[in-house]
């Protein structure tokens, strides 16, 4: 996944003002006590991160 493609997720799933929020406010275990952002910028790869979100928000299967 790129990360173009992450946000344009994030966005269709949450809007864009909430996405944003989920992105640099919520603190994920799964993502080592990171935030979204702070994950990507630490390397983790995108994907891992969409499905941590994923995992948090209960989004879909089909969608994520």
């Amino acid at each position: 996944m790129r990360l173009q493609e992450f946000w344009a997720r994030l966005d269709d799933q949450f809007g864009a003002m909430r996405a944003q929020s989920v992105a640099r406010d919520h603190v994920f275990a799964d993502l080592g006590g990171r935030t979204a952002a702070d994950a990507i910028e630490a390397g983790v790869p995108v994907r891992k991160v969409w499905l941590a979100v994923c995992e948090a928000y209960d989004v879909p299967a089909k969608e994520r």
